[in-house]
């Protein structure tokens, strides 16, 4: 069996692995490179090998560095179906059609083809089953089985077994436990590993210290009388905020202020999160109860949804203090440039990061402490304060990926560590090789392996 990288490899974005044995070939996610403009560039590119030549994806979970470049596989040829749960097809219709609006406007700065049309994402969508945990797919003499990872709303981790080999694929591995998603499953046995590396060098805040930051920093802007601007993800993140703002609102915690989820698709994902907040498979036992006893966990006083481009500049119309939510989480584009551009420069005001910050993005400068943006053309200062949490992240951080590497110690043969810079993955390897005593190997783009 032949195991190639083909994204992922020495970067957090662009997950894509080709999987070969004599007769069958799949693949294990198909995503966009995202960050800087040197990863972007990839996404224009030919994909390594022949699509039509492979039978079925695997899709780990609906973020875009996962399944963003599907619709293009599906372009070049790919007739095989797309595998995943359910609530993983729902997200990706969502998230598909606004990344074909982001990347055809790219494609025309560029002065290229667009990458896919809507015509592709429908052919995708159309190519695409959900499949339930733990309900073996055989695809030629390889066998599949999703696991729970419980890093977002239906997504897995993937055992693949062939010619008497098994091979793991973490996909996103989740920050378990977290306020509203059932906790990551463990595998018990494998011979080979791909484990992602997102915070590979990293420790996250505790569950109860992340509620009480995020407290102190709505708390502390609001005394300030200034706008609290939260870039976030329109997946899981927004939702998990949702539900925290609102434990943090019914108890007293925070004063109540004006808070804004300004991102449409952060809007539209969320009745996803409704659709499949009553069912056991995906959601933790506090979200149950709270949804069984009527509590509307999305929603709460003062809260308002921004849909349309109208709502959003009318934000601008209510004076501070206030919470402003909005999307993309890593500022490299949707409406927070707006808020950004008004904001940053004022000392009253501050940003909270709750998520991962790529290098090379907008954010990230930010969180290094850059004295000055340019946005939308304009030079922006610095000047708002900065607050970080970690412990929002839906990744699981170093700890979290050694134990769910422990149960496997004694099998694996071993470990390669992907989606991560290489700082966190060469830190997340030597873990690996001194605590757990599993050889473990950081491949290169383009790198093919039998095992």
């Amino acid at each position: 069996m032949k195991l190639s990288f083909y994204g992922g490899a020495k970067v957090v974005t662009g997950s894509n692995y080709l999987v070969e044995t004599k007769t069958t070939k799949i693949l294990i996610d198909c995503g966009l490179f995202q960050g800087s403009r040197f990863c972007e560039r990839h996404n224009f590119e030919p994909f390594p090998y022949e699509p039509g030549e492979v039978a079925a994806v695997f899709v780990t979970h609906g973020h875009i560095d996962h399944i963003g470049r599907l619709p293009k596989l599906v372009k070049a040829g790919f007739r095989g179906t797309i595998y995943s749960t359910p609530p993983t097809k729902d997200i990706a219709e969502f998230l598909l059609l606004d990344s074909e609006h982001i990347l055809r406007e790219d494609a025309e700065k560029r002065g290229e083809k667009q990458i896919f049309s809507t015509a592709e994402i429908e052919q995708t969508l159309e190519q695409w089953a959900g499949i339930p945990y733990h309900e073996p797919v055989t695809i030629g003499d390889i066998k599949v089985e999703l696991w729970d990872s419980g890093h977002i709303l239906g997504s897995s981790s993937i055992a693949v077994e062939a010619e008497g080999k098994r091979i793991v694929f973490s996909g996103d591995l989740g920050n378990s436990p977290e306020p509203l998603l059932k906790p990551t499953e463990y595998f018990d046995h494998a011979d080979y590993a791909l484990i992602e590396s997102t915070y590979g060098n990293r420790v996250h805040e505790a569950l109860d210290r992340r509620r009480d930051l995020l407290e102190d920093a709505v708390e502390d802007t609001v005394k300030a009388k200034g706008a609290l601007m939260i870039p976030a993800f329109a997946l899981e993140r927004t939702q998990e905020l949702l539900f925290e703002l609102n434990d943090l609102v019914e108890h007293g915690r925070i004063p109540r202020t004006p808070v804004f989820i300004d991102s449409p698709l952060a809007i539209k994902l969320t009745t996803i999160y409704q659709k499949y907040s009553s069912d056991p498979l995906y959601f933790n036992k506090i979200s149950l109860d709270l949804v069984r006893s009527g509590d509307a966990i999305f929603n709460f006083p003062g809260l308002t949804l921004t849909l349309t481009t109208e709502e959003s500049k009318a934000i601008n119309n209510v004076p501070p203090p206030k919470v402003i939510v909005a999307g993309a989480g890593m500022s490299n584009g949707g409406r927070i440039l707006h808020h950004e551009r008004r904001y940053l420069s004022d000392p009253k005001s501050a940003i909270l990061f709750i998520g991962y910050q790529a290098s090379g993005s907008l954010g990230r400068r930010i969180l290094e402490g850059t004295g000055e943006v340019t946005i939308y053309g304009e030079a922006v200062p610095v000047r708002c304060k900065k607050y970080t949490i970690s412990g929002y992240s839906a990744h699981a951080d170093q700890p979290q990926l050694l134990r769910w590497l422990s149960p496997l110690r004694l099998s694996l043969k071993k470990v390669f560590v992907v989606q991560g810079e290489e700082n966190e993955a060469l830190g997340l390897a030597q873990k690996i090789r001194d605590e757990l005593a599993i050889a473990a190997e950081i491949p290169s783009p383009g790198t093919t392996v039998v095992v």
